[in-house]
């Protein structure tokens, strides 16, 4: 009796902690110092967000070369979901606001996993860059060419790299210093 109690009880692991892994590899790799500092991106939350939603928004795209592995993007997708609502709660924001807050993010990354999908070196990907990473100012042009060129690079790895071995990835090679 005590034994199926147990089993009523027992919570099972969360399927998405197997993503975890590859979300830290994401933030990460948008954390790398270069981004801000040879990149200009702004070093605050909104460019850490852009930034994040920018190298989220690369890996889904390959994930989503693999029609086998659509779990996976939408279990990465919900650990992006699960950390901004932590990080706004950690900051301050009350309940009713963070579910607003989530919904906008949601709607940004939306718009940049649309954007993001121009090409390398085209003039839709530069605008998309400088419309997110920079809110529309225009950027120092070493900047800019310096984001395009790592985005160009990581793209090359993420392309590189199996799907499968991506959706356990621990590390992405765009997160050097």
């Amino acid at each position: 009796m005590f034994s199926s109690l147990r089993k009523l009880f027992k919570s099972e692991p969360d399927p998405r902690e197997a993503r975890r892994p590859l979300w830290d590899a994401v933030v990460t790799t948008a954390r790398a110092p270069h981004w801000y500092a040879m990149g200009a991106v702004p070093d605050t939350l909104d460019g850490r967000f852009d930034m994040i939603s920018l190298v989220l928004s690369l890996v889904l795209h390959r994930i989503d070369e693999d029609p086998g592995q659509g779990l996976a993007g939408v279990q990465l997708t919900e650990l992006f979901v699960n950390d901004m609502d932590g990080q706004m709660r950690q900051i301050g924001f009350g309940d009713m606001v963070v579910g607003k807050q989530v919904g906008r993010m949601m709607s940004a990354l939306g718009g940049r996993l649309g954007a993001y999908r121009a090409a390398d070196g085209s003039a839709e990907l530069r605008e998309a860059l400088v419309r997110n990473l920079w809110r529309g100012n225009a950027p120092p042009e070493a900047g800019l060419a310096h984001v395009m060129t790592e985005v160009a690079a990581l793209r090359a790895e993420l392309a590189a790299t199996p799907v499968s071995d991506l959706v356990v990835a621990s590390r992405l090679d765009g997160a050097r210093a």
